[in-house]
């Protein structure tokens, strides 16, 4: 059972104090308390976990902070809907707010190669007004010998940049939790000229112990990708390991699934389950073309393969678009034959302009 509590409740009035005691005095029940931050307002949200089959609803919702409580499913639990639309979808982080109605663009580099490099990304942002950007330090790699990221040493000029052009957030895939005290620590020293959204990549997503130790801070958010060879659910309950462990700032991303039936791409899109996942959840959902789709081969229409994945997942309601770019996509160290040129970037925006467009007439159609 989830119990939440009235909006912005001060967790030091009486109200407040009377409310968690009442519920503390529950037979084998354990409480957890969340923070949900929304664009308007701050919510408390106390899971009762244990049997709560004998607790009545009504008793619960008479307590004085209580603003109503939700009966949950065995699964996702945290993230889950629960059939409930007035949870808050989403958080606030860095000035940047993410939730089931919002579109982000994180267009950038699969992998940090140099300063020059990195600046022209960042400038090219701004000029267009975007201010988020995927940046790979840290690369895990199929093949040992090949380029693993620059890691830690790139990380002070990657911020440093990502200040001078205003670029708020930067995913960032790490491979172990020492990456985040790296981030953390590198972020200080440079002054928080940015913010660092945490990605998990498809091998760790079901790496139960660094999901686990990154839901324990809660400094950074979540950028979640589904695993290339696992079920919906078991994606969707890896988010419940961060969430469990106190972190529920998550988006999930589809970046394609690895089978003998993706011949054409690298993966096969599976950007259909983005109205799936914000139906069972009540996060964010986003996607990947580059990674799903993987080259830049054009059908006889002349648009590109990834600009017409990016579109599926537009056109289905993603709220967020991870997308590689670079400066010299030849020179580049990681994925280079899949990245979008700078030079196309006006033309990608413009598509994503269109079919979201398209997207909220949908939405209209529907209400009518």
């Amino acid at each position: 059972m989830i119990v939440i509590l009235k909006p912005n409740v001060d967790e030091n009035s009486e109200a407040f104090q009377q409310t968690w005691d009442s519920l503390r005095k529950l037979p084998n029940i354990r409480l957890q308390r969340h923070s949900v931050l929304g664009q308007q307002q701050h919510l408390t949200e106390i899971y009762l976990v244990g049997d709560t089959s004998k607790i009545h609803r009504e008793e619960i919702e008479s307590l004085p902070a209580v603003e109503r409580a939700i009966r949950i499913s065995d699964e996702f639990r945290i993230l889950g809907r629960h059939h409930d639309n007035h949870r808050i979808t989403g958080f606030n982080y860095n000035g940047i707010h993410f939730d089931q109605d919002s579109l982000h663009i994180f267009a950038g580099l699969c992998a940090v190669d140099n300063p020059k490099n990195v600046e022209i990304m960042m400038k090219a942002l701004q000029e267009r007004r975007l201010q988020c950007t995927r940046m790979g330090a840290y690369k895990p790699r199929t093949n040992p010998y090949s380029f693993q990221g620059h890691g830690k040493a790139c990380l002070p000029y990657v911020f440093e940049l990502a200040g001078k052009y205003d670029i708020k957030v930067i995913a960032m895939e790490v491979t172990h939790e020492d990456h985040v005290e790296e981030i953390r620590e590198t972020l200080e020293k440079t002054g928080n000229p940015t913010g660092v959204m945490v990605q998990i990549g498809t091998r760790n997503t079901q790496n139960f112990e660094l999901l686990k130790a990154i839901g324990k801070q809660s400094d950074f958010p979540v950028l979640l990708k589904r695993g290339f060879g696992i079920t919906l659910r078991e994606f969707l309950n890896a988010a419940e390991y961060l969430a469990s462990e106190g972190n529920d700032n998550v988006i999930f991303c589809l970046r394609g699934m690895k089978t003998a039936f993706s011949d054409a791409h690298r993966n096969m899109v599976d950007f259909p389950y983005v109205p799936v996942v914000k139906r069972l959840t009540r996060m964010p959902a986003g996607v990947d073309p580059s990674h799903s789709v993987g080259s830049r081969e054009a059908s006889p229409d002349g648009i590109l393969d990834i600009f017409h994945a990016t579109a599926q997942g537009v056109i289905a309601g993603a709220n967020l678009i991870l997308v590689d770019f670079h400066p010299y996509p030849k020179d580049a160290l990681v994925d280079g034959p899949q990245a979008l040129r700078l030079e196309e970037m006006d033309h990608f925006l413009e598509d994503i302009r269109i079919v979201r467009a398209a997207y909220e007439k949908r939405l209209e159609l529907i209400k009518e």
